[in-house]
This record gives C-alpha cells, structure tokens and sequence, in this order.
C-alpha cells in the first residue's frame, strides 16, 4: 500500500492498543511502526536501480526484519515513556501486529513482498489490490485525522478507531472475492480462447477493483487484455506482446538484466525502440491500456542507457492522464 494509507492505519491501531494511557501519542507510535518496513527506501540513495528494485519490499518486509525490530522498538518506547504502567508483553505485541500488518497488506498489491528474506527470494503477491486505491485508503485517512482532532478523553474515539479499522478491512475482503470471480471467468475465456497460461495473473487497474489487467502466456510471448466485474460476454480481446529474448543474449551475463529477470517474475519482454534495447516488466500494466491496447507499459528499463532509469517503476503510472482518459477509465469500468 502507499505510505499515507500505512501511516493512517497505523495510527488508528495505535488507538486500539493503547486507548488513553499515552495520550495521542499512540496515534504518533501507531503510524511510526507501521511505517518502519519502508525504511528500505532510503536505498535509493546509493544503490543501483536494478538492485534497488529487489531491495525494494526486501529484507525489512521480511518476517526476520520484524522479529528484529519488534525488541528493538519495544525497548526504546518502554525507555522513553517512563514511568508507566505499560508491560513490555504489551509493547512487544503492539510493535509486532503493526509491523505484520504492514507486510500483509503488501502482500495483496502486485509488487511483491519478500516476506522470507533473507533465507528464500521468493516474492509474495496475491494482486487483489491496487497500490493506491482511494476505496481502501479514504477510511484510515478520515479516521486517523479525527483522532488526531477530537479531545482524548471524547467516547467518539471508540467510533472513529472502529471505522477507520474495520472498513478497510471490508473492503480488502471484497476485492478478494472479486479477485476469485476474475480469474474464475478469466481462466473459462483463456480456455475457450485456446490462449496459453502456463504464466498467467490478474491485477486491479489503476484506482478501483472492478476493472481488472489480465496477462497470460508462456515463453514465446503474453497476451495482454482488461476484464471488467460488469462485462457481460463471455470473450476478451486481447493483443499479443512477443517476449523477444533472442535480443537479450548479447547481454545475458549482465548483473542488471538478472535482476531485473528475477524481478518479473518472468513476466517480461523486449523491444527496440530506435537504438535502444527496452526491457518491459508487464505486472506494472500499461500507461492508459484500456483505452490505448499498444501502449508502452508503465514499467520499461532502458538496458542501454541505464542512467535515464531513475524512478523506473513509477514512470508512466500516470502519463497521458487528463479527463478524456479518467473518462474511459470509468466508461471501461462499466462493462461491455
């Protein structure tokens, strides 16, 4: 999830744990701990982009990580508000669920949580929601602002806690079941389609859950399309993207094309654009796709100018955005 939606969530959990007993400092600790997994950003600062990526939702997004850093938390913030009545147990339980919760709600966008690092890389990414989606994250937000608001000793704490707790948590339940009813229906049209899915994933588009990216192939190449919850036939259309990995074989041994294989998930191809040679991650989407299906995806690395790769995974999310295409967006939602 985005950093504002951990910080809000953090803060109203904090309510929970701690209700009156530190004042609304537990709104302050709340959103600190569910935050600490994010430190990993600061990796951008000296690493290089391709192994920024995979350091990315790493090691502090691991339960190792966590294990550590609960003790280590629990500590400092039992130092720190003495005296109190607080038991280290309470701390300790506290720092732990925040920090879990973090790394689980990671888990449901389609980036991939390294939930077991530094012992396995494998990826955790169940794609039932998109990273930033309004409908999740406009709950904890309002919540965690009113606490901040409203005096400690208020009884409408107790309201705004619950509501900005248990409605996410409503919604995440509902994206999973639309998630099971897409690729419910996504894999009967594969099927009758005789589209191969020996590498197949669904995603939510951007900023809602009911229009959903579909990516489905195998070594040769990916078929790519959008399936809405409202869609009435029984058919898709899609557009094949071949996976093109003869170019990459000048530069097989690369360090930064192995990462950034590893970091697909094999989910990848490659294009030339002119010169360059355009290593495309496909979980990321495409810029605008439901309306233009040729579009370049969101995620393309330039394997011959490397330096022109800074903020690689967010560029394009959002270009080529104006009203038309919000528009479109809400027109595709709809179904056809």
């Amino acid at each position: 999830m985005d950093s504002i939606t951990h910080i809000a969530l953090g803060a109203c959990i904090g309510e929970v744990f701690f209700d009156k007993k530190i004042g609304k400092k537990a709104l302050l600790w709340g959103a600190l701990a569910q935050s600490l997994p994010d430190i990993d950003f600061i990796a951008g600062g000296w690493m290089p982009v391709a192994q920024e990526l995979l350091a990315h939702r790493g090691f502090t997004h691991s339960i190792l990580f966590i294990a550590i850093m609960t003790p280590v938390m629990s500590l400092t913030a039992d130092r720190v508000h003495r005296p109190h009545d607080i038991a280290m147990k309470k701390w300790l339980l506290f720092f732990g669920f925040e920090m879990l919760v973090h790394i689980f709600l990671d888990g449901f966008n389609n980036y991939g949580t390294g939930w077991l690092e530094p012992f396995s890389h494998q990826r955790f990414s169940f794609n039932a929601i998109y990273v930033a989606d309004p409908f999740f994250s406009l709950w904890p937000g309002i919540a965690a602002a009113v606490l901040f608001l409203i005096p400690i000793f208020s009884p409408r704490r107790k309201f705004w806690y619950r509501f900005g707790i248990l409605l996410p948590a409503f919604y995440l339940c509902y994206c999973t079941i639309n998630k099971i009813t897409i690729d419910r229906d996504v894999r009967k049209i594969l099927a009758s389609q005789h589209i191969p899915s020996e590498r197949y994933f669904t995603t939510p588009a951007p900023l809602n859950n009911w229009l959903w990216y579909v990516v489905s192939g195998n070594d040769s190449g990916y078929y790519v399309g959008f399936r809405s919850l409202f869609d009435r036939e029984k058919q898709m259309t899609f557009n094949f993207f071949p996976r093109n990995d003869s170019l990459l074989k000048p530069m097989a041994n690369h360090e930064d094309l192995q990462r950034l294989v590893r970091f697909s998930q094999q989910f990848y191809t490659v294009e030339k654009w002119g010169d360059s040679l355009v290593f495309n991650d496909l979980r990321f989407g495409q810029i605008i796709g439901w309306k233009d299906p040729r579009e370049k995806f969101v995620f393309h690395y330039f394997l011959q100018h490397p330096n022109d790769n800074k903020l690689v995974v967010q560029r394009g999310r959002f270009a080529k955005w104006d009203k038309e295409v919000a528009l479109s967006l809400i027109q595709r939602i709809g179904g056809n």
